[in-house]
């Protein structure tokens, strides 16, 4: 159960952590406007409220490269559980469309309920990534063979497409499109920091219950009948797991729209380097889901610069192709993951 590790936990960390912060740094130093080192030391340090770079460093930078920590993680983590779950490898928030079903929400509630305040917008996100998950994995159970890889792919990204024409064609009709777009083009550098901090706690609940659920979603991703055999309570089991997938995703979906690839690419990643125990690999999918969405972010403001490439194209540039390796190396088989 525990699979074969490559790389021992501790050493991971140990390369990991140092990566991190030295993405955070970089980060915060380059943007569109320069900004000397020691003018950033001084913002973190001594706060100047009126002086302006002070301003663009805590107010945008930080805050930009904080929320991509943090929504690299909660995704990574959201496709390590639905992975390990479902015994599927395409399995993730945006391909099985949990994150589709939050724009669809948070698209309505910005046209019946305009005034919808930051907390409304979470609980609207949260909601709607409950109803996507649940019209995709339930139509998959329905149909003969839907919870095979490639099918369940295929369903979850009609699904997806649906729930964000629906989202679309109602914004277009309502006349709220251009408020809405930061939703369709996730754009870090527009994150609310008011937004993040009500967020944390969400986030605190289903990281705790994500790392709680890493052993039985284990042996889950060995199949139902043995999980059954050893005493598991799959249906438990599946129904938490979910809850975890929801709320991770909802909460990343309210702060900075819908980014795709990073739940599908990077537990692949990990999976590489520390074996099949979901007890490591969901931790370090948080880690290195948050280094990668971190590096992405850095890379949307040289791709196409002095102007900024929306993130969630750069995450496609490099998911796209993973994910047509994925399914040619595979096919349509399910596999232990």
């Amino acid at each position: 159960m525990n699979g074969k590790r490559r790389i021992r936990p501790l050493a991971l960390t140990t390369i990991l952590l140092p990566a991190i912060v030295a993405a955070l740094a970089v980060s915060v130093l380059y943007g569109a406007k320069q900004i000397d080192a020691s003018a950033v030391l001084e913002a973190i340090f001594r706060f100047d409220p009126n002086n302006i770079d002070h301003q663009i460093i805590v107010q945008s930078r930080m805050t930009r490269a904080v929320g991509a920590l943090l929504i690299g993680a909660f995704l990574a983590m959201s496709g390590a559980i639905m992975q390990g779950m479902t015994r599927n490898y395409l399995a993730s928030p945006s391909i099985m469309g949990v994150s589709d079903g939050s724009v669809m929400a948070v698209t309505l509630s910005m046209i019946l309920l305009p005034a919808t305040s930051n907390m409304g917008t979470i609980a609207f996100s949260l909601i709607g990534s409950a109803v996507g998950a649940g019209i995709v994995f339930g139509l998959a159970w329905l149909l003969p063979n839907g919870t095979s890889p490639v099918r369940m792919a295929i369903l979850g990204t009609i699904i997806g497409t649906f729930l964000g024409g629906v989202a679309e064609a109602a914004a277009m009709y309502f006349q709220v499109s251009q408020s809405i777009s930061f939703w369709y083009n996730a754009r870090l550098d527009q994150m609310n920091p008011a937004m993040i901090k009500l967020a944390l706690p969400f986030a605190a609940v289903g990281i705790v219950l994500a790392l709680c659920l890493s052993r039985s979603v284990t042996v889950l991703s060995m199949g139902d009948d043995i999980a059954a055999g050893l005493g598991q309570r799959t249906g438990l089991v599946k129904g938490l797991s979910m809850l975890c997938v929801v709320i991770l995703t909802g909460i990343s979906v309210a702060l900075a729209g819908k980014i795709a690839f990073v739940g599908l690419l990077v537990p692949h990643i990990v999976r590489f380097f520390v074996g099949t125990d979901y007890r490591s690999i969901i931790p370090f999918s948080a880690l290195v889901g948050g280094l990668f969405l971190v590096f992405c972010d850095i890379l949307s403001r040289f791709v196409n610069a002095p102007y900024e490439t929306p993130i969630g194209v750069v995450t496609s540039l490099l998911g796209v192709p993973f994910f047509l390796y994925l399914i040619k190396r595979k096919g349509g088989r399910a596999n232990a993951l």
